[in-house]
């Protein structure tokens, strides 16, 4: 919850930022949420040190960067190891192969890889006090960063891995006999969800004693929480007598500065764990007088219900 400052009143609106504070309410013009669910929000005045988190950028990063990473610094570290060992002197390790530059070079590279991973074929070994210290320091930081490799691989199968999806687009459509505002969501992963639930606010700036301030208003759901989530659900706002979205059109949303900010949070079932998922959506991501198109698809031949996800994003004139 937000705190007004000393001597000023709480805002009727304190409640319901989700903590992002009266600051941004009164001077943010960005996106509060971008839709990978990052925050629009640069934290200055940290040291390098403080600023910087490689534990938790390793944790995060897509696969494919993070194996990139990992291989790219296992070459980097046994190419410097090898120029060390070059730089001990030609006597510093037992070559069994040619004396040219690049030969040598590669020995070195291929000796210090077997070093690095306690192999240890015994065809290249080390000569003098130099090169057995180079090979202990080598084998100490092998071992320290295959077990860090180990621990940061694990922390990341070990987490949930459920993936939730958001609808491209969020609709306004008609809904038993008013209209509403409609998103769907689905788990694009073959594990369950359940327990889910959903907070939806909209955030708009208004006029507020003569000064356009940012105000957020939490939406009633036509059903706020699923027990299961086996297929899709399509969040509803029903737009009655009592919704804030009560006569506003595609152009006082967009004037206004609308968006959207959703929270999901549910359990992940195989490993019982907490899964947080958010979201938003500005006025130009609504489609208006648009429906969803259906993703179901016929049963199987043994009955089983059937879904195309690749219709979550579809829509079609109301």
């Amino acid at each position: 919850m937000t705190v007004p400052q000393t001597g000023e009143p709480a805002s009727p609106d304190a409640n319901r930022d989700l903590g992002f504070g009266g600051k941004v309410a009164s001077e943010s013009r960005r996106r509060l949420l971008n839709r990978d669910g990052s925050f629009n929000v640069r934290r200055e005045g940290l040291g390098f040190f403080q600023a910087v988190s490689p534990y938790h950028s390793l944790l995060t990063m897509p696969w494919g960067p993070f194996l990139a990473l990992l291989a790219g610094a296992y070459l980097v570290i046994n190419a410097a190891f090898a120029v060390g060992y070059l730089l001990c002197g030609p006597g510093a390790l037992f070559f069994p192969s040619g004396e040219t530059t690049p030969s040598r070079f590669l020995d070195a590279f291929f000796f210090s890889i077997q070093t690095f991973a306690t192999i240890g074929y015994g065809s290249i070994h080390p000569i003098g006090i130099a090169a057995n210290l180079l090979v202990t320091v080598e084998s100490l930081i092998g071992i320290l960063t295959v077990a860090l490799a180990t621990g940061i691989i694990f922390a990341r199968f070990s987490g949930p891995s459920a993936r939730l999806r958001l609808s491209r687009h969020a609709v306004i459509a008609p809904y038993q006999g008013i209209t509403a505002f409609m998103f769907r969501v689905a788990n694009t992963r073959n594990n369950e969800v359940i327990d889910l639930e959903c907070q939806v606010v909209f955030s708009r700036f208004e006029n507020r004693a003569g000064q356009s301030a940012r105000v957020f208003h939490r939406l009633d759901l036509e059903r706020p929480r699923v027990t299961f989530l086996p297929l899709t659900w399509t969040v509803v706002h029903p737009i009655d007598e009592r919704s804030p979205l009560r006569g506003e059109t595609e152009e006082s949303l967009g004037a206004s500065g609308t968006e959207f900010l959703v929270l999901l949070k549910g359990t992940e079932e195989s490993s019982s764990r907490g899964l947080h998922v958010r979201s938003s959506y500005e006025a130009h991501e609504i489609a208006w007088h648009s429906k969803f198109r259906s993703v179901f698809l016929p049963a199987d031949s043994d009955g089983r219900l059937r879904v195309d996800l690749n219709l979550l994003d579809q829509i079609e004139p109301a």
